[in-house]
């Protein structure tokens, strides 16, 4: 369970990283860099990813896709954090594991049972209660939040497909999308530097540091808490989805004094509820 916590965490933490560093006018795509490029070299500290054992027959195009689709959605994170705050936002990217669910109904043929099926609709309907414009709020553009949803539950299908493919380890095929991210985001910031005559700040570095610690700490801990309960995956997966939901609010309400209405907080609450309903259908 220890595991699982520290995975909470340090997700939660990402957001907290991304929501100080904004009073200190930083360039989000240099965090990401430098994110990046931080969890790769702790990737391949602490797992020694067998990149000689790659082959031609590896997914390189699901790898090119993640490669591409996180850093893009990483930015996309950002902004709602900035736009509607920590509270939102996490619910949002927790409740895209929807769009990999309905995925598995539409496109891959499997059969819902009614438990399930419930917990999809009550999870859409904390969807649009937890995005719900607060009263206080001049400002709630929905587009960052609902990319975060969509981008988050395309992002779960694709490492599910790269988590099929057993003849490379999986942590071997995390550090090649890892790289390939690393390879987009460096190819955008020397764009910036070079045409828009942006500077390499050492604060970005600094933010990019903890953002690429906490990042790969979620991971690593994450696949421990499934190695611990490789019997009950289903538990790691509930606590997960709802430790991130739980602390995001608190910390998100307590420490950076998000308003949320009341209709948001019965979002939270019915999100938690569609998760129990998820996790009970397996």
């Amino acid at each position: 369970m220890l595991y699982l916590i520290i995975s909470v965490i340090c997700s939660v933490s990402v957001g907290v990283i991304f929501k100080i560093a904004r009073k200190w006018s930083t360039n989000a795509k240099q965090i990401v860099l430098f994110n990046y490029f931080f969890a790769l070299l702790l990737c391949y500290a602490v797992f020694s990813p067998k990149v000689d054992k790659v082959t031609p027959e590896a997914p390189f195009l699901l790898y090119a896709s993640l490669g591409v689709l996180l850093p893009v959605v990483f930015l996309f994170l950002i902004a709602s954090i900035k736009n509607i705050g920590i509270v939102k936002t996490d619910a949002a990217q927790r409740l895209s594991l929807f769009v990999s669910i309905l995925a598995a109904w539409l496109v891959f043929g499997e059969v819902f049972s009614l438990v399930k099926l419930i917990g999809i609709g009550i999870g859409f309907l904390a969807l649009f209660c937890v995005l719900n414009k607060t009263s206080d709020v001049q400002s709630n553009d929905l587009k960052y939040p609902v990319l975060v949803f969509f981008g988050f539950g395309v992002i779960d299908i694709l490492f599910k497909k790269v988590a099929a493919f057993t003849a490379l380890p999986y942590t071997t095929s995390l550090f090649l999308i890892f790289g390939v991210a690393l390879i987009i985001m460096l190819v955008t910031v020397l764009y910036e530097v070079i045409q828009l005559k942006n500077r390499i700040e050492i604060k970005n570095l600094i933010f990019g540091f903890f953002v690429g610690c906490f990042n790969f700490g979620n991971i690593l801990f994450y696949l421990k808490a499934h190695q611990a309960f490789s019997t009950n995956p289903s538990t790691v997966f509930a606590g997960m989805n709802m430790g991130v939901i739980f602390l995001g609010s608190v910390v998100g309400v307590i420490v950076f004094k998000e308003k949320l209405s009341r209709l948001n907080y019965a979002g939270l609450l019915l999100a938690l509820f569609s998760i129990v309903f998820i996790v009970l259908s397996v």
